[in-house]
């Protein structure tokens, strides 16, 4: 069971990677193939309705060629 508050951090979170996702000019296809995750997976991380993995987390800063730690930018953003 995902807790409200963990639901809006999980959303916030898929904006995120859909943001940095789109100004790497990716789509959700490319990503995939190169964090070696799945297409459908990819797509429930973007929209909040599942918790990834930090294994996961590292897998897709490696596709988008990012440090890990900037997939929690989001955190300090309003």
């Amino acid at each position: 069971m995902i807790y409200t508050k963990d639901k809006d951090y999980l959303i916030r979170f898929g904006k995120h990677l859909k943001k940095m996702r789109e100004e790497k000019g990716m789509s959700q296809e490319e990503l995939a193939n190169l964090a070696e995750v799945s297409l459908p997976q990819i797509t429930r991380i973007e929209r909040g309705v599942i918790n990834p993995t930090i294994c996961t987390i590292k897998s897709l800063a490696i596709g988008l060629g990012i440090e890990t730690s900037l997939m929690f930018g989001f955190e300090n953003e309003i």
